[in-house]
């Protein structure tokens, strides 16, 4: 059995639909990316840092326990805490913030107020100019450090 041999028309129409069908590459001149700034509430750790204290990897070097203040002491000793540990050269900080109270059961009076004054307000300051300055980033504790009742704040370094 011989082969047959492509004819030079064959081969023009075989390129032609080739190049009919690869996908057009549309570059862009590269241009230079300034890097963003530190805004409020931006974090400021890398991934690696964020996935360990995602994991309760990373071990608080202080804490405070805001529970019990009501919520102008509790603002005024977190901020003044916060400060106190950077300049001590701590990087993670604890804040237990609480649960708060739980929702409304059986319609009891007292639980018909807000919920968790402390929770809900705690991460809006830090958001704070005052705070933003002191603060590379927040987010969650792990269980093993408090859950749902407190935060993990890393703070930046004093330059």
């Amino acid at each position: 059995m011989s082969r047959r041999k492509t004819t030079e028309e064959e081969r023009l129409l075989f390129r032609e639909s080739i190049e009919a069908s690869r996908p057009k590459v549309v570059t862009t001149p590269a241009t230079s990316r300034k890097r963003p700034s530190a805004a409020p509430g931006g974090s400021g750790l890398d991934g690696n840092t964020a996935e360990k204290l995602k994991r309760g990897q990373l071990a608080p070097g202080a804490r405070i326990d805001l529970h019990g203040m009501t919520e102008d002491r509790a603002h005024q000793a977190l901020l003044s805490f916060l400060r106190r540990a950077q300049g001590d050269g701590v990087k993670l900080a604890l804040v237990i913030t609480g649960k708060g109270n739980p929702k409304d059961e059986m319609g009891a009076v007292w639980t018909m107020r807000r919920h968790g004054v402390l929770k809900e307000m705690v991460p809006r300051w830090l958001n704070e100019k005052e705070f933003a300055a002191l603060i590379a980033g927040s987010g969650a504790a792990h269980r093993r450090h408090g859950g749902d009742g407190a935060l993990y704040v890393y703070l930046r370094k004093i330059r």
